[in-house]
């Protein structure tokens, strides 16, 4: 039974002269996992801090449940430089060394990383820390904004892991629309300062979302055909004595007609890049390149030729040379030794954090694009592409001192977009970015006629994007073989053959118990083979092949469970609708319990197939515990 940990009623929340949060009410539970969706300035980070008790609000009532034990993961460092990984952890939860290593483990930082000092572990490490300082305080409830930032796939895909087992509830703020579909089964969206709590995942709220504006679309021209009637008539009987009277009443008749405001649609962001003359023959050709700074080599033996028009997704973990090298090809670094070469004729343009030190102070938005548009580019496309990147109407008359980080990196891309360059190197390109321009984004970089190579965690955005894939890795960077799935499916079984030994035990243990009813049959087990059990015969390899296994179909399992039962709770609380309005037709309603009926009856086909495959996996596996 699910309990109810914070609750947030008639919120408001005013910054000077804008109002974030008006009227903003919601309910968390102890068993929901919500991922919070809101358009850049919505309020989500606003929502988090009132949420976690950084700030107050201005109006309206908190309350929460005695039991709540919430934590969150905080945006600033809460170490310091100079301390080790277990100082930190022990000082900052009060936790014993044993238990900060046991749950640190979980995010695989190793027994010898303890001892090291947190400034000098790469940022993806550093976000780890906090994790298990997050866990270690033993929440039912956590607040996580933004925590996909700037983390690596590989420590993206151990947390989604941790959330995909946690039991308590949790809210989570993320522009990455992949980590919110796999983590999340509610939605909240932020919007007009108000809260909407959806009972489903992030693509299903979208879909309700437009179905929402179809039927308020459909039903607008409607009325506006009525009123287009009305008007007809009055226009022809008004002047006429006879039926002046019926000509008023109709007039009366349409001031009631009213349409029903539609604010946004959420698939109206579309990027247009101007376009650029596509060239064949070769963009970037690598020979033994060597990158990095004066007194430290990052990565060697660099040897590739990239075709021009490919979009090259530039993936590592942090640390490992993905910028290095970026920067080593922009020019903005001096090679350590080989040499590279771009194709003939190309223009090459940069995106970087750095590239703010481009910008005039005394420009204003509309005049910095209009000097980084190509000759050609018409003023109409300049405020098309500003607006995209959210500087619509008069903000393309704000001065650039005054403008935050974000909207600095989203002028300095939008610039770059009207540029006319062949070869775009895009570090990071999406941070700053929503959903929808995210998107957007994606889709126009696809059809653009030039090379890209690119550093992104989005994983949507890398998935729409990516033809190809530079692996940068222990001090290598090389072309990989397949498409982005199976590069994120390997890091993915990676991660599970890394589990830390405790994990291991447990499966093993929990095996044996089921293979042969505890301790007994697995002593029993042992007793046949000369001595050796399957799992042995089996070997090593193998059954780290079949664990993994298990545990992708646990992971399914899990998530189809959650999905089955909110897809009965709708049902029920449609079933109970009915129920006590039965003489209340509604077609939406009925169609809505016959496809719930069949996703459910879907759902436990799958269930069951699924739990006589784990059967499978859990039998072999307990054959040589």
């Amino acid at each position: 039974m699910s309990r109810v940990l914070l609750q947030l009623k008639d919120i408001r929340k005013v910054y000077g002269a804008s109002t974030i949060l008006e009227d903003a009410s919601a309910s968390f539970a102890d068993d929901q996992k919500i991922g919070v969706v809101g358009r850049n300035g919505a309020g989500k980070s606003t929502l988090c801090k009132i949420m976690t008790g950084q700030e107050e609000a201005d109006s309206g009532t908190i309350s929460r449940n005695s039991d709540l034990c919430l934590s969150y993961l905080e945006q600033h460092d809460p170490f310091s430089r100079d301390e080790t990984v277990l100082d930190f952890l022990n000082r900052y939860t009060g936790k014993e060394e044993w238990q900060c290593g046991e749950t640190a483990g979980r995010f695989q930082i190793r027994y010898e990383l303890l001892g090291a000092k947190i400034g000098t572990l790469a940022g993806g490490f550093q976000t780890r820390v906090k994790l298990t300082a997050m866990l270690l305080r033993d929440p039912n409830f956590l607040v996580l904004d933004e925590p996909s930032n700037y983390l690596d796939l590989s420590t993206l895909i151990l947390l989604e892991n941790f959330l995909l087992d946690y039991r308590g509830g949790y809210v989570i703020v993320s522009h990455d629309r992949e980590f919110l579909k796999r983590t999340c089964d509610h939605t909240l969206e932020v919007e007009h300062g108000r809260l909407t709590l959806y009972p489903g995942d992030i693509e299903e709220y979208f879909e309700f979302k437009e179905e929402q504006i179809r039927q308020k679309m459909a039903y607008n021209r409607t009325i506006e055909k009525k009123k287009e009637q009305l008007q007809e008539f009055i226009d022809r009987f008004k002047a006429k004595a006879a039926t002046a009277g019926r000509a008023k009443s109709k007039m009366k008749q349409m001031s009631k007609l009213k349409t029903i405001s539609i604010q946004h649609h959420l698939a109206t962001v579309s990027i247009k890049i101007p376009p650029v003359e596509r060239k064949a023959g070769v963009a970037l050709s690598c020979e033994e390149l060597s990158v990095g700074y004066p007194t430290r080599t990052v990565a060697e033996g660099i040897h590739m030729d990239i075709e021009r028009g490919m979009k090259v997704a530039v993936l590592g973990d942090n640390g490992q040379g993905k910028t290095t090298f970026l920067r080593t090809v922009a020019g903005d670094l001096a090679a350590k030794s080989g040499s590279y070469r771009w194709g003939t004729g190309l223009k090459l343009a940069y995106y970087a954090q750095h590239v703010f030190a481009s910008l005039h102070p005394q420009d204003d938005v509309f005049s910095h694009l209009q000097r980084e548009a190509s000759l050609g580019v018409t003023t109409q496309e300049i405020l098309d592409l500003a607006g995209c990147f959210l500087f619509r109407g008069d903000e393309v008359k704000k001065k650039v001192t005054v403008l935050s980080g974000g909207e600095r990196a989203r002028l300095c891309l939008a610039g770059l977009l009207l540029s006319k360059s062949h070869v775009l190197l895009l570090d990071e390109p999406t941070n700053h970015l929503d959903f929808e321009t995210v998107e957007a984004l994606g889709e126009a970089l696809k059809t653009f006629a030039g090379t890209i190579f690119f550093i992104s965690h989005d994983r949507t955005f890398v998935n729409m994007l990516a033809t190809h894939i530079l692996d940068v890795k222990d001090g290598r960077i090389v072309r990989y073989p397949g498409i982005y799935e199976d590069y994120v499916y390997h890091l993915e079984m990676l991660a599970r053959e890394q589990n830390p030994a405790g994990e291991e035990e447990e499966d093993e243990k929990a095996a044996a118990s089921e293979a042969g009813g505890g301790s007994q049959g697995a002593r029993a087990g042992q007793s046949g083979a000369g001595g050796e059990g399957a799992g042995e015969e089996m070997g090593k390899a193998e059954r780290r092949e079949v664990r993994a296994q298990l545990t992708e179909l646990k992971v399914k399992f899990n998530k189809l469970e959650r999905k089955l039962e909110h897809q009965n709770r709708e049902k029920e609380a449609l079933f109970k609708e009915i129920q006590e309005n039965p003489f209340h037709y509604s077609r939406q309603r009925n169609e809505k319990m016959k496809e719930l009926t069949a996703l459910i009856e879907q759902g436990e086909d799958q269930w069951m197939r699924l739990e006589a495959e784990m059967e499978k996996l859990k039998k072999r596996l307990g054959e040589g515990a």
